[in-house]
C-alpha cells in the first residue's frame, strides 16, 4: 500500500475512535502499511515521556515511529529523548517541529492550561491531535477548540483511561442492560491520600492558572467516567470547596523539600533526591525554567480547593451527589447508582471492606505501573433489585495501569483501532468538554454561590442521551 493509502486508513480510523463509533471498519493493521504512523510529542514531563512516550515505542514499534519532541525546557527535552529511546530530532518551537516533521499525529501532554494552545495549532497545521486530560482549564478555551475541530474537519481524541478498566467497564455493562431499571440518583465520592493527594499541591497543579484546581485537572476523570455510564450530558452544577488544609493553612512552610528545616516534623517530607527519575527528569533540569518538583504544599501561592463537593442534575433527570478529598488516610472511591428496579453498589481500595492494610505509597506506585492485561485478583460490586436477595458479582482486577485501563486504551487507539466499540469507550471532543465544564461550572457556582447551566459555558447543547 502507498503512503496516501496508509494516511487515508489512519485518518477513517482516529475519526471513528472520536466519534466513538459502533460501526466496524475494514480490517487493517498500521504495521502492515509501508509507512509507520509518524508521530510527534509536545511536552516531556512524566506522563508524556511514561505513558504517552516510553510505552508506545516499547508496545508499538512495527505501527509509529517518533519524529519529534517539544518542550521549553532543552534539558527535559535532552533526558525525554534518552529515557523514551528515540532518535528524533528534539523542538522547543512547536511550529517548527510540525513544519520540519508533518507529523500524522500530535500528542499534547504539556501543562493544562496550555493544551488548547498546541491542540488547536496541531489541528491548524493539518494534524489529528490526542490530547492526555483534561481537555482544557475553562470554557473560553474549550469553545476555541470545538471551533478549530469543526473548521479543520480533523479529529481530537482524549485519553480517558479510566473507562477502559475492567471494573468500570462492568458498571457500564449493567447500566446498559437496565439492570437497575432507569437511574434515578448516583452517589460517587473519591478519596485522595496523603501521599497522592498531596503531590497535587507540589507541583503546578496547586495553581489554578495552570490546572484550573482539582475540579478540572483530577475530576475530569471521575465526571468522565460518571457521563459515560449515565449516557447522558450534565445540565446544572451547584458546588461547595475550600481550601483548609493545604497551602497557608500548613504550621510551617520552606522553599522546598530539599532544603526545609522542618524535615523532620512534617509528616509530607519528600525525599526526591531517592527518586532517581524525578531527579533527571526535573532536578537537573530546573536552572532552565524555574520548575522546582519538591515544592513545599504549605506554600501562600497555592490557590486550589482541597475539599469539594457538588450536585450535579443531568440532562436525563439523573442527580449525582460527588464529593473529591484530597488528604484521605487512604485512597479509593464508593459509588452507588439507585435505580426504579433496584441499585449497584461498587467501590475499589476501602481497606476496611476487606478488612486489609494497604500501603499507600505502594498502592499508588502499582496504579502508575503499566503491567499487561493479566487479572490478579477480583473486587466485588453489589447488584441488588427490588424486593430480592442482594447479588455479589466478582469483577476481574488489574492494579497497574489504571485497573488495567492504560494498556486498553493504547491497544484501541493503535492496535486495534477498527475493533468494535459497543459500550464506546473512546472518548473524543464532546465528551472532553462535557467532562471538564462540570468542574468549571463547579468553580463558578462556588465562586457565585449559584448554580451554574453547562448550557451557558459553551454552545454545545446536553443532550438526554448521547449520539
Amino acid at each position: 500500500m502507498d503512503s496516501n493509502v496508509s494516511r487515508r486508513t489512519f485518518l477513517t480510523s482516529v475519526s471513528m475512535l472520536a466519534a466513538g463509533s459502533m460501526i466496524t471498519a475494514p480490517a487493517f493493521a498500521f504495521g502492515l502499511n509501508n509507512r509507520k504512523l509518524r508521530v510527534v510529542l509536545v511536552g516531556t514531563g512524566i506522563r508524556g515521556t511514561s505513558f504517552w512516550g516510553r510505552r508506545l515505542v516499547q508496545q508499538y514499534p512495527d505501527i509509529l515511529e517518533f519524529v519529534g519532541l517539544c518542550d521549553i525546557n532543552p534539558g527535559r527535552l535532552a533526558y525525554a529523548k534518552t529515557y523514551m529511546k528515540v532518535n528524533c530530532p528534539t523542538f522547543t518551537n512547536f511550529d517548527e517541529m510540525i513544519q520540519q516533521t508533518k507529523p500524522d499525529l500530535v500528542i499534547v501532554t504539556t501543562k493544562d492550561s496550555t493544551h488548547h494552545e498546541f491542540i488547536i495549532k496541531g489541528l491548524d497545521m493539518g494534524c489529528d491531535v490526542l490530547t492526555e486530560k483534561p481537555l482544557t482549564t475553562d470554557e473560553y478555551k474549550c469553545q476555541a477548540i470545538l471551533d478549530a475541530e469543526r473548521r479543520n474537519n480533523k479529529n481530537l481524541i482524549v485519553g480517558f483511561n479510566y473507562r477502559w478498566s475492567p471494573y468500570t467497564t462492568k458498571i457500564k455493562e449493567l447500566l446498559s442492560q437496565n439492570a437497575i431499571g432507569k437511574v434515578t440518583s448516583v452517589d460517587f465520592h473519591w478519596y485522595l491520600n496523603t501521599y497522592h493527594g498531596a503531590s497535587y499541591f507540589r507541583r503546578w497543579h496547586g495553581l489554578r492558572q495552570y490546572g484550573g484546581t482539582l475540579w478540572v485537572h483530577k475530576a475530569t476523570h471521575h465526571f468522565d467516567l460518571l457521563n459515560w455510564w449515565l449516557d447522558s450530558d450534565p445540565e446544572e452544577v451547584f458546588a461547595y470547596g475550600d481550601l483548609e488544609h493545604y497551602g497557608s493553612n500548613g504550621p510551617f512552610r520552606a522553599d522546598k523539600c530539599r532544603t526545609c528545616p522542618h524535615k523532620k516534623e512534617c509528616k509530607f517530607y519528600w525525599d526526591i533526591t531517592k527518586d532517581q527519575r524525578a531527579m533527571k527528569l526535573y532536578v537537573e533540569n530546573e536552572q532552565y525554567d524555574g520548575y522546582i518538583r519538591d515544592n513545599c504544599l504549605f506554600r501562600h501561592e497555592i490557590n486550589i480547593y482541597d475539599k469539594m463537593s457538588a450536585q450535579v442534575k443531568y440532562a436525563n433527570n439523573v442527580v449525582l451527589n460527588y464529593s473529591l478529598t484530597t488528604y484521605s488516610p487512604f485512597e479509593g472511591w464508593r459509588a452507588a447508582f439507585n435505580g426504579t428496579e433496584g441499585r449497584i453498589e461498587a467501590w475499589l481500595d476501602i481497606p476496611w471492606m476487606k478488612n486489609e492494610n494497604i500501603s499507600q505509597a505502594e498502592l499508588h506506585a502499582q496504579e502508575m505501573s503499566q503491567q499487561g492485561h493479566e487479572a490478579i485478583e477480583t473486587e466485588p460490586l453489589i447488584l441488588h433489585k427490588l424486593w430480592k436477595d442482594y447479588q455479589t458479582i466478582q469483577v476481574g482486577f488489574e492494579r497497574g495501569g489504571h485497573g488495567g485501563g492504560d494498556s486498553r486504551l493504547q491497544d484501541k487507539i493503535f492496535k486495534n483501532p477498527e475493533a468494535p466499540d459497543p459500550l464506546r469507550h473512546t472518548a473524543g471532543s464532546r465528551d472532553g468538554a462535557m467532562s471538564i465544564l462540570i468542574g468549571i461550572a463547579a468553580r463558578k457556582s462556588i465562586e457565585s454561590g449559584e448554580p451554574v447551566r453547562i448550557a451557558e459555558l459553551t454552545d454545545l447543547e446536553p443532550r438526554a442521551k448521547r449520539l
